[in-house]
């Protein structure tokens, strides 16, 4: 019973500061809690793995809602004997596939095998996204150098265009890659699939800009894509300040969303399959992101 009121009271104050976002506002940490114990993908032995709604960080802040600040009464409620602990997630602003394990074994082999996965070339990581903007290839490679960068009082993931073998061996730098695919394009949008082969914060985000297709929902880096004419060009990060996503009438329309309510729209970016040892755990995408296919016209059911 004294856990029990402990776990009460924390989530208490957690939700003076919760972010997960849904469609139109913040969620609560019980409502937060409820959407996690329904989105449960994939129950094994040691393994527990389900889909994470976009805006929810693993880590928060100080009394901030987190995953790992929800995860004793996740046990709770689905009746766990043993604590659990992250081993993959998505970043914060980003849905989708969460795997956790109540033993310290299991994940050490998890982890293992994601190692030697990438050493052979395969990549355990599969995520979609809409994009406002539409590449000009099919499929492709964006690779950049990225790293931190001092912006007034935050730091900031920046691209490099040519880093040089020094700050790359002090990892001052560090050599990214994405693969992408376009599953789909409507009125000037995009679904894309996307395969990242380092790992590196917001790499994603960073290398749609360097695409010149932002992903929806990005607030954080889509400043970067600059328009004349309607035609996209990046801007330096130093020229373009965070801010909220700037979309034109049209696409507001066809989103049903009012210019005030852009803010709140989450990152369109989820992690839709992560290749296990038997074999791949899938999450479809939350609501949100679905009804933003559906109101531009987008493939709903994408195989990754």
């Amino acid at each position: 019973m004294a856990g029990g009121g402990t776990a009460a009271r924390v989530l208490g104050r957690a939700g003076q500061g919760a972010r997960a976002v849904g469609w139109g506002r913040p969620l609560g940490p019980e409502e937060t809690l409820g959407l996690l114990e329904a989105s449960v993908v994939h129950r094994e032995g040691a393994l527990l793995a389900l889909s994470k709604p976009p805006g929810l960080p693993v880590l928060g802040r100080p009394g901030e809602l987190s995953l790992t600040l929800l995860l004793p009464a996740l046990r709770r409620r689905l009746g766990l004997p043993a604590e659990l602990h992250v081993v993959k997630a998505p970043t914060r602003e980003c849905s989708g596939v969460v795997l956790l394990s109540s033993c310290h074994r299991a994940t050490e082999q998890i982890q293992q095998f994601f190692t030697d996965a990438r050493r052979r070339g395969r990549y355990p990581a599969t995520y979609c996204a809409v994009t406002v903007g539409v590449p000009a290839e099919a499929e492709g490679e964006i690779r950049a150098g990225l790293c931190w960068q001092q912006q007034g009082d935050t730091t900031v993931v920046v691209p490099v265009p040519a880093p040089g073998r020094r700050s790359l061996a002090r990892k001052e730098v560090k050599s990214t890659l994405t693969r992408y695919r376009v599953l789909g394009a409507a009125g000037g949008c995009a679904l894309l699939q996307l395969q990242p082969r380092t790992a590196f914060p917001e790499q994603l985000p960073v290398h749609l800009t360097l695409l010149l297709c932002p992903a929806l929902g990005d607030h954080q880096h889509s400043s970067r894509v600059g328009r004349v004419l309607g035609v996209p060009f990046l801007l330096p990060p130093e020229a373009a300040p965070t801010r909220t996503q700037v979309l034109d009438d049209e696409l507001l329309s066809r989103l049903g969303l009012s210019p005030q309510q852009l803010r709140r729209l989450p990152l369109h970016i989820h992690l839709q399959q992560l290749v296990l040892p038997q074999g791949p755990l899938c999450a479809p995408p939350p609501p949100p992101f679905l009804r933003t296919l559906r109101r531009l016209g987008l493939p709903q059911h994408q195989e990754p």
